[in-house]
């Protein structure tokens, strides 16, 4: 079988010839397409964003190392699906209407990406309507807002209250520069979480409510 730390670590350094020739290579050496999913593509994800909270990494090197894991990922994909393995959770996410910044909604996509996501995005400019919409066709479990501007925050607040009265049941979470604990609090959101590797955290975490104790509900995502 082949040794898949190589590509982890293929992942981490954003090699991106490396990784996929790896994943071609472990393929043919009889290694199943969810081992080199969670022991090589997801591990070194993982790695990369505990790098990413301690500071010891920055926004670069995750677009790099995420367009590596985008390219692994379209050789092992067809046998994913042919393993009938399935993601974690189907994540809806976008940025609220009247806000055009997408920087820090597709970080967290690329890291959600990165631990097995189904990820869903909207883009930037995205009204209620529309999340209401795409959430009752995807059934996503979770939804994720963006918003970089204080004028558009009073959005979200209209979103989470369009999807309670769809009887949307999805987590709703929020973030982004001028959002706060406080404010995600006063319009209902489910959590926040303060860079994109403790949104993989935080979106885990929602999925099994048990898991959530103290000060994970505190986290801010989407910044």
């Amino acid at each position: 079988m082949a040794d898949l730390t190589q590509l982890a670590d293929a992942i981490i350094r954003g090699d991106q010839g490396t990784a996929t020739a790896v994943t071609r290579d472990a393929l043919a050496d009889g290694s199943s397409a969810e081992s080199i999913l969670n022991e090589g593509l997801i591990a070194g994800m993982e790695v990369l964003g505990a790098r990413f909270k301690r500071n010891e990494v920055y926004v670069p090197e995750v677009l790099i190392a995420a367009r590596a894991m985008k390219m692994a990922m379209e050789v092992l994909e067809p046998e994913l699906a042919k393993a009938g393995v399935k993601p974690v959770s189907r994540f809806l996410i976008g940025t609220v209407r009247g806000d055009l910044h997408d920087i820090g909604k597709n970080l967290v996509a690329m890291m959600l990406k990165g631990a097995g996501f189904e990820v869903v995005d909207l883009g930037v400019d995205i009204p209620p309507e529309k999340f209401v919409e795409r959430a009752k066709e995807t059934d996503a479990q979770l939804i994720g807002m963006s918003a970089l501007l204080t004028t558009t925050m009073p959005a979200m607040e209209e979103t989470v209250e369009a999807l309670k009265a769809a009887d949307i049941s999805a987590k709703v979470i929020v973030g982004g520069a001028p959002v706060t604990q406080g404010y995600a609090d006063k319009i209902g959101a489910d959590g926040f979480a303060p860079e994109a590797a403790s949104a993989v955290d935080l979106a885990k975490a929602l999925l099994v409510p048990d898991t959530i104790r103290g000060d994970t509900r505190s986290l801010n995502i989407l910044g």
